[in-house]
Order: C-alpha cells, then structure tokens, then sequence
C-alpha cells in the first residue's frame, strides 16, 4: 500500500524487492569473514535485522555509517532470509556520543534498555522518535542524566509499563506530599500504609516521585527546566534499575558500568548495595 505522498506503508515495504528506511543503529556484530549483521530500529518498520556485505573490510564505504547510535538512511534489497544493505546514507552521526566515554556509555544504555525491549513486531514512529531525540539531547544537553530518567519514564509508557505516580497501586487512594514506597510487582506507588505490608516495596521520598510524576506528564521541553541534585537522580535511577530489572526479569548490562564510568568522571560517591 503507497499513500498519496507516495511514501510505501511497512506491509507493502516487506513485499517489495528493495526499499529505504530510516534507521538508528543499534548494535552490530561480526558475520562470516567479512559481513555485518546489524540490529536496526526504523521509523518505518520498527525493529529489523539487516546484513551489511562487505562492512568489516578496510575499503568499505558502508562501515563508517553502520556504527552504533548512528541515524542513517539505507537501500535494503531483499535477501533470502534477513535484508541487505545495498546502499547507506549518515544522518546524524551524534559525534559526542563517540568523542565523550560518559555520554558513549549513556547512549549505551539507551539503545540496551530500547533492544531488551523490543521484538521485530512492526512499526512505532513514536518510540524510533523517543529514540532518536534521546541521543540528540546527550549531545546537547547539559544534563544528560535527565535526558536518560525522561527516556526512561516516556519509553515505559510507549511499551504499556506505565507506572501508577498518582494513587496508591494497592488500596487506590489518592497520593499525599509526603514519602511513599513502590511496588514493582504492583507496577507504582504505594501509600505509606500499604508499602509497610508489602514485600518488596522500596521507600521513594516526595522530592524523587514529584519529578517522575513531572517527567510522566510534561514534554521534554517543560521537563528540561527543572535541576536534578546528584541525590535525587541516584534515588530515581536506582528506582528505575529495580523496576526495569523486575519487568524484564533480569538485569542489564550497562548501569554498572555506567556508575564506574560516572564516578571517574564526576568523582561520584558509589551507591550503597
């Protein structure tokens, strides 16, 4: 199916022999003696496997655009079993993201935390979107730990884990300005009477639970405004870690190296286990 701007819809784009998709590149790995399988996520058909002929040898013109946390654009001709890459194009290369270890590690996680999540199930411009914007914004931003707790909270409702901020997940009352717990298993926050009584719940202070709340329901613009203490932010990514680890029930790969990482760079005091 083409619309009448004649840009080809996903099911008519998997029919045809070769196709162009706009694509983050999340990860690659080596394939036979000189290929490249690369993980991609497209705006046009979500997450898609490709092979990259020829990438790994020196005088590959492809190479250089197939690098991870690149956006490209790419020609994929239809192979027998997965696409390939016939021709590619750089977009936006995110350079910091390759000059600076803090923000490479940060994008790291990013990309990790998109392809823990996600299968080869279609089309989701909204999250290729969130995707490319986050790795935008570590190149930009001055902060880039609340570009990464924005991702987070605005990734968790694309995917349907949206977390309950505003009443409590066990009994439904409404949520006071004092200290609250939460329940991953619940999926949110708890009220202080129910959080004592449920295994598993982890105390959040009010200051952590209003930014998530603020995150949750602003733009990044409006979001952006704010200033994260050094306290707060550790108090959110440990709580993000702890719901995300319970949801894909196993831990990822990148947050602990990301605190080494951050600790050389910021001489930041390590979290207590």
């Amino acid at each position: 199916m083409v619309t009448q701007d004649g840009t080809a819809q996903p099911d008519a784009l998997h029919r045809q022999r070769s196709f162009r998709v706009e694509a983050v590149v999340l990860r690659h790995s080596d394939w036979g003696e000189a290929d490249r399988l690369l993980v991609l996520y497209t705006l046009e058909m979500g997450k898609l496997r490709a092979l990259a002929k020829g990438a790994r040898k020196p005088r590959s013109r492809k190479a250089g655009h197939l690098e991870p946390y690149t956006r490209v654009s790419l020609q994929l001709a239809r192979g027998r079993d997965i696409p390939i890459v016939s021709q590619a194009e750089t977009l936006d290369p995110y350079l910091r993201l390759r000059e600076e270890l803090l923000l490479s590690t940060y994008a790291s996680y990013v990309v990790e935390l998109l392809d823990r999540f996600t299968y080869e199930e279609g089309e989701n411009r909204s999250i290729y979107r969130l995707l490319a914007d986050t790795l935008s914004r570590l190149c930009t931003q001055s902060s880039p730990e609340l570009a990464v707790r924005y991702y987070e909270i605005r990734l968790l409702d694309l995917l349907g884990f949206r977390p309950q901020l505003f009443q409590c997940s066990s009994c439904g009352a409404e949520i006071q300005p004092q200290d609250q717990f939460f329940s991953a298993a619940l999926g949110g926050v708890l009220c202080p009477q129910c959080g004592r009584d449920t295994a598993g719940a982890l105390p959040v202070s009010m200051p952590a639970l209003k930014y998530l709340r603020h995150f949750q329901r602003s733009s990044f613009s409006e979001a952006a405004r704010v200033t994260l203490s050094a306290g707060i932010n550790r108090e959110m990514e440990a709580l993000m870690q702890h719901y995300l680890t319970y949801l894909l029930e196993r831990g990822l790969n990148t947050p602990a190296f990301l605190r080494r990482v951050r600790r050389i760079d910021q001489d930041e005091p390590p979290i207590a286990n």
